[in-house]
């Protein structure tokens, strides 16, 4: 994988590494962020529970790697996230949508009064994803920038073609593939147990054409946290689906930053 710049002991990109001074210089050469978000909570009996948080952070940083330069900018990871519906299984550390939403809002205007005009939030989880949603609106609403949320909307098309499981949304195949390739060591595939939900209304199922959003304790639905088979997975899968987010996230960031705001609105394809 592309790695972090290799002539200097300091990246170019990374805003915890920088000086005010750097950063000063940085925030007049690109006019774009990424902020990744994720979560601490249970992912089954097999995968360690910073999963959200560190994927989100690891996605923001190799594709802040592998763009041109001026290289868009990558702020420190915001680890907690909406997680109560695992709050059953030890270990899940959750903030309310309000803390985060607040959060996310306060970092949005303070990029924006340092030059971003383009925030791009990179979730990792995806009960996150109302909370983030109403965030970049009010960003957009009060500091007018362009704001998104990508929760995998770049790829999940893509990735749906390697992956083998239906309803696989939590710890499942596509997560522990992830994970087998970055971070090996951290996967127990001993404890990694198939469990795929099936329900008795087609419109609720995770992964259909078709279906509405809907919420509950995944405990109610999954005995071990696992929605999904992570026993399929292999690093093989992980290596072709890392490449896949980081290409397709690249290609977006890519495109944003040689437009101008007013491109953005009003180009035509």
């Amino acid at each position: 994988m592309q790695q972090d710049d290799t002539h200097s002991s300091k990246s170019t990109y990374l805003l915890s590494e920088m000086t005010w001074p750097e950063a000063r210089r940085r925030f007049k050469e690109v006019d774009i962020a990424l902020l990744p978000v994720g979560a601490i909570e249970q992912h089954g009996p097999h995968l360690p529970l910073d999963t959200d948080a560190f994927d989100a952070d690891y996605l923001a940083r190799q594709v802040a790697a592998a763009c041109s330069h001026p290289k868009p900018l990558v702020f420190p990871l915001i680890s907690y996230g909406v997680s109560y519906h695992h709050d059953d299984f030890t270990g899940t550390i959750s903030i309310t949508n309000d803390t985060l939403s607040r959060m996310v809002y306060e970092i949005g205007m303070s990029a924006a009064k340092n030059g971003i005009t383009k925030l791009v939030i990179i979730n990792g989880h995806g009960g996150n994803i109302p909370t983030l949603k109403f965030a970049a609106q009010m960003i957009n609403r009060d500091a007018r920038i362009f704001t998104t949320v990508d929760t995998g909307e770049t790829s999940d098309t893509d990735l749906d073609s390697i992956c083998e499981t239906n309803n696989d949304v939590h710890a499942g195949e596509i997560e522990t593939s992830t994970s087998l390739y970055v971070r090996p060591e951290l996967v127990d595939m001993k404890k990694a147990k198939k469990f795929v939900p099936e329900f008795s209304i087609k419109y609720l199922n995770f992964s259909a054409k078709r279906s509405v959003e809907w919420f509950a304790r995944t405990s109610r639905i999954s005995p071990n946290g696992v929605l999904g088979d992570p026993t399929i997975a292999t690093a093989e899968k992980g290596e072709k689906m890392w490449k896949i987010m980081i290409r397709n996230l690249v290609e977006l960031i890519e495109s944003l930053k040689n437009m101008s705001l007013q491109e953005i609105y009003e180009k035509r394809f």
